[in-house]
């Protein structure tokens, strides 16, 4: 039965899902969002600086506190801007995929995204306060609010850059002159027509790019930051990984930039003195539910290393449970293995549903503070939900009791395993 599932699978769903991970654009979205996490990570951090989880009446608590404006500067030029960095990365990851010159093609798709914002005149008052004098980009779109336009206008500037290189509608110099300068003036046609085109939606037709797609993006960025979404997403990712297929690279696509505008959310309102309002960014499925990677596969590490009676599920553990703590798993799923095994099937999509669950209400009802810094994804569990959740030690215990209770849920049916593999082993040994 297994077997034919298995089967059907691998006919119907497996082609199309790789398909889906490796198409083109997705790709490049996908690439370009992951090129902007440094500056996401880095600039995140300046959060848990401006608002250090220390008492308040300790000197440092207070200095920090009373420079949080200044401190904050760099996070406002780094993960608050965020959809300026992507809008390049995606450009030029999908110019790389045509073979285009991938500069070009970041420029490109920054001058469209740029394009679809009005500078606001500074105001008169403003200007005799400040000293400042000229126009203002509305900051809200450079951000996670802008990533959705960042992503269609990178599409259509790098999709002009190919029509004009495939029908040879551009520039050619001779082959003396050197080959960048070459490339800037191929890239002289596609740059006329994206910023004819979108310049003219924008300001002469007067097209709110913005406000357009936003309603658009909106009811799916509330459906995101529900519990059944989480539980869907959650259930479709192990069940993916299950065959073998790359569960996040499927999901994370589609759904990573609506986690990022939920995590922008968050870490405004925090910068703001404000409540948070979301609980379902992607630091929440990192640091609460992949713990250990897809599957929260820690808990099966754990019991190898430390519970096998089998010499290779002891061995497998020992080797496994380091990689498993900076929550690599790629050696669990595959040298278990996971992939295929219905014994190990149920707790590997079981334990993430359960582990998604506490998480959700232990955050909606306060327990927890909701998570509003992108931690590196390496670090052991405690530690970075400590950190995503701006220096929360009660998410660290929450991280700690979701892997016991991890643990809990595959112990059963690491016992079924292990009694399998030390009868393999007695059967081997007496032949």
């Amino acid at each position: 039965m297994l077997d034919k599932f298995t089967q059907w699978i691998e006919k119907y769903l497996g082609g199309p899902m790789a398909s889906i991970a490796n198409q083109r654009h997705l790709r490049a979205v996908r690439d370009g969002i992951i090129a902007a996490l440094p500056l996401i990570i880095v600039g995140s951090f300046f959060m848990i600086v401006a608002f250090p989880p220390l008492p308040e009446s300790w000197g440092i608590t207070q200095f920090l506190t009373a420079n949080a404006e200044t401190i904050l500067l760099p996070y406002r030029m780094s993960m608050y801007i965020m959809a300026l960095y992507a809008t390049f990365g995606i450009g030029a990851s999908l110019a790389k995929s045509y073979d285009l010159d991938q500069v070009a093609g970041g420029i490109l798709a920054v001058t469209a995204f740029l394009l679809t914002l009005v500078p606001v005149s500074i105001p008169e008052e403003a200007t005799e306060i400040a000293g400042v004098e000229g126009f203002v980009l509305p900051m809200a779109n450079l951000g996670g609010e802008g990533m959705f336009v960042g992503i269609v206008t990178s599409i259509i500037a790098v999709e002009i850059y190919r029509l004009t290189d495939k029908s040879n509608f551009k520039i050619t110099m001779p082959e003396q002159v050197p080959t960048a300068v070459a490339r800037s003036f191929e890239a002289l046609t596609p740059t006329l027509i994206v910023i004819l085109l979108i310049g003219s939606i924008t300001y002469y037709i007067g097209f709110d790019w913005h406000a357009f797609i936003g309603n658009l993006i909106s009811p799916l960025i509330s459906a995101a930051d529900s519990l059944p979404s989480v539980l869907l997403l959650v259930l479709l990712t192990t069940f993916f990984w299950f065959f073998g297929i790359h569960g996040l690279a499927v999901i994370g696509s589609i759904a990573r930039p609506l986690w990022l505008q939920l995590l922008e959310q968050n870490s405004s309102a925090l910068a703001a003195g404000e409540s948070l309002p979301t609980i379902g960014a992607e630091p929440f499925y990192q640091w609460f539910i992949w713990i250990g990677g897809a599957g929260a596969t820690i808990g099966l590490a754990i019991l190898l290393a430390f519970r096998s009676k089998s010499q290779y599920g002891s061995k497998l553990g020992k080797t496994i449970l380091a990689p498993a703590i900076f929550n690599i798993n790629e050696p669990v799923i595959f040298g278990v293995p996971i992939v295929l095994n219905p014994i190990l099937m149920i707790p590997f999509i079981g334990a993430p549903v359960v582990l998604a669950t506490i998480a959700w209400f232990a955050t909606s009802l306060g327990f927890v503070n909701a998570v509003t810094v992108t931690a590196p994804w390496t670090l052991p569990g405690p530690i970075g939900a400590f950190l995503a959740t701006n220096g929360d030690w009660r998410a660290a215990v929450l991280n700690i009791v979701l892997i016991i209770i991890a643990i809990l849920i595959y112990y059963p049916f690491f016992k079924v395993y292990d009694k399998n593999e030390l009868a393999k082993e007695q059967g081997s040994a007496e032949n």
